[in-house]
């Protein structure tokens, strides 16, 4: 793994941070607050709650308090320093994003990581670099919360959230109090809108035999031992590598397909056009272009393949399909489909997550309220794809629709800023590329959507508002002079001839 933390400049940082702030300062930003404070009961409500503090919360923050929305409350339930996936469960070595991506800069050139890199390293280094480090770049987040001051608790977690007086009542569970907020963004990931997928073959499995790539796995336990893993995917390979060098005595990697995919079809067709341009097209479209992309499925990075293939002791077995999973005397048995059998210690599930609101807690009954896209659009029998049809079908400002009318409309008040809107919105709120043009759109639908529900407010200030421009002693007022003279239409006429009967 490439290590960059040989030698950083503090004082290019510090340089750094102070034009970042320079540069916020000329850009007016953050915005003062224009949104009315409100109160329900004697609770002070909090205009919006951002759950999640990765890197798609922490651009969702920046962009709403760069549009002058600052009574917000922003919760992660991890420790401060391991929000989202970075120094978790994602295992690669490097990004699989090409370096110069701007990410979550927000049209800021300073806060690219870019401008990070370079102002420790230099650019020799910068120009040297591939990939990024994956360490570096949860670094590099770390950077920007504290750059950009932005208020975060952590420690908190979304418990449920329901209407209340014409609100939504936040519950964070523990010793936290429940939160009235107008407004909801669910910044919360790859599996913010589902669940990791288990196979049903390993569902009366013991766990102490298998394990996600979600969860924790200690792989130093996995020394010695034999070691499937279920997919061939990004994940899969990280997973099996990591599991190889712990020291594993075999690594198989079993995958339904008859061989591995080798394109990433969106890869094809990344552009400003398509970042903007998808949401507006015919559901047909949209159908067809991400049901694509999930069928030709994105193989994993050349490198994180090479880091598995290089092991001797590492194998990829295609076209094979797990239909049962029992366990005897600490061995695993997995019975394959056409009758073969392999014999293993440990298990890792490299299956992904479910996008399926009902797999959620958060938004107890009402999830099953939310409108779905197989709700909505009926592909051709050709295009048909269960998984695509169970995401949310959601506005075009990220927000939940309800499936019927009338019945817990207040889910448009919930915003899906996670990879749950794919489908509707493509790739803005959970990949690199696209993630500020994201945030953008959500924070301006944002700030109009606040606008309007405050129209009276605002028409009464608009009223009330009595700041003089001119304090009256800038001119003074005269009479006409003698020659001019008003016609029966009232318009002025100046007479420069007599006038003759």
């Amino acid at each position: 793994m490439e290590c960059m933390h040989t030698r950083s400049d503090t004082a290019g940082l510090v340089e750094l941070e102070e034009r970042v702030r320079q540069d916020r300062q000329d850009l007016c930003q953050p915005a003062a607050n224009w949104v009315p404070s409100r109160s329900c009961n004697g609770q002070k409500v909090v205009d919006i709650v951002v759950v999640g503090a990765g890197m798609c919360g922490l651009v969702a923050h920046h962009a709403l308090i760069a549009g002058g929305m600052r009574n917000i409350l922003h919760i992660d339930r991890s420790p401060e320093g391991r929000e989202g996936p970075w120094v978790t469960f994602a295992r690669m070595n490097t990004l699989r994003s090409p370096k110069n991506l701007t990410g979550p800069a927000f049209g800021h050139a300073a806060l690219t990581f870019r401008a990070w890199f370079r102002a420790q390293y230099g650019e020799a280094r910068w120009e040297a670099l591939d990939k990024i480090d994956r360490p570096m770049w949860m670094e590099y987040l770390r950077w920007y919360r504290k750059v950009l001051d932005l208020p975060i608790q952590n420690g908190l977690e979304l418990q449920r959230v329901t209407p209340e007086d014409g609100l939504l009542r936040v519950d964070l569970g523990g010793q936290a109090a429940p939160v009235l907020a107008r407004k909801l963004v669910l910044a919360t990931g790859r599996d913010g809108t589902g669940q990791p997928i288990v196979p049903r073959a390993f569902i009366g499995l013991s766990r102490q035999y298998w394990a996600h790539t979600a969860h924790d796995i200690d792989f130093a336990k996995l020394s010695g031992k034999r070691v499937a893993v279920i997919g061939v995917g990004s994940s899969a390979m990280d997973n099996a590598a990591e599991a190889l060098e712990a020291g594993a005595a075999e690594v198989r990697l079993l995958a339904r397909r008859s061989e591995m995919p080798t394109i990433n079809k969106l890869m094809g067709i990344g552009s400003q056009g398509f970042t903007q341009g998808y949401q507006m097209l015919p559901d047909e479209w949209r159908w067809r272009m991400m049901r694509y992309s999930f069928v030709t499925q994105t193989p994993p990075p050349r490198s994180s393949t090479l880091r598995v293939s290089r092991h001797q002791n590492a194998a990829f077995h295609f076209g094979q399909t797990v239909e049962v999973a029992r366990h005897s005397n600490d061995v695993v048995h997995l019975h394959l489909a056409g009758g073969a059998s392999l014999e293993t210690d440990f298990v890792i599930l490299a299956t992904g997550f479910t996008t399926d609101p009902m797999d959620r807690q958060e938004l107890g009954a009402a999830a099953a309220d939310i409108q779905l896209w197989q709700d909505v659009y009926t592909p051709p029998a050709d295009e048909k794809h269960d998984g695509l049809g169970r995401f949310p079908y959601l506005n075009g400002d990220f927000s939940f629709r309800h499936r019927v009318k009338g019945q817990a409309s207040w889910l448009s008040s919930v915003y899906c800023f996670n990879y749950g809107a794919a489908a509707s919105l493509g790739k803005v709120s959970g990949d690199i590329p696209g993630i500020s043009e994201g945030a953008a759109l959500l924070a301006n639908a944002i700030a109009a959507t606040l606008y309007a529900e405050d129209i009276c407010r605002h028409w009464q200030e608009m009223q009330d508002y009595s700041h003089p421009e001119l304090a009256g002693d800038e001119w003074s007022a005269t009479g006409l002079p003698s020659h001019v003279q008003r016609n029966i239409n009232g318009s002025a006429v100046t007479e420069t001839e007599p006038r003759h009967a």
